[in-house]
């Protein structure tokens, strides 16, 4: 039987995100001279209905789709006119398990 976001959430032991749905830091790169670490990664769950709001990040982001309804992720580079990727397994429909957000871009879910 599939699982509910619900617990998914419980299961997975997600915490609300900023920007909006659930998530669990689970790897964190140590920096190389007391700043800030280059890579992180993350479990993130948006329920039905819930997005992810317009933010951007000084790093890049790799989305990796796993599993539930798919998700259309939005980008914008600085200025420039918004693009979507459609996030999930219908490859007929145009739809990719995976999508990168380059560094500074503009994005949302």
């Amino acid at each position: 039987m599939a699982e509910t976001a619900a617990s998914l959430i419980t299961r997975l032991g997600l915490q609300p995100h900023p920007e909006g749905g659930f998530f669990r830091e689970t790897w964190r790169d140590r920096p190389a001279d007391g700043g800030r670490g280059v890579g992180t990664a993350i479990l993130f769950l948006l329920r039905a209905g819930e997005a992810s709001h317009w933010h951007r990040v000084d790093a890049v982001e790799c989305w990796h789709w796993h599993a539930g309804l798919p998700l259309r992720l939005r980008l914008a580079a600085p200025g420039g006119a918004a693009s979507e990727v459609i996030l999930g397994v219908d490859f007929a429909a145009g739809q990719m398990p995976f999508g990168l957000v380059p560094q500074g871009w503009w994005q949302a879910g």
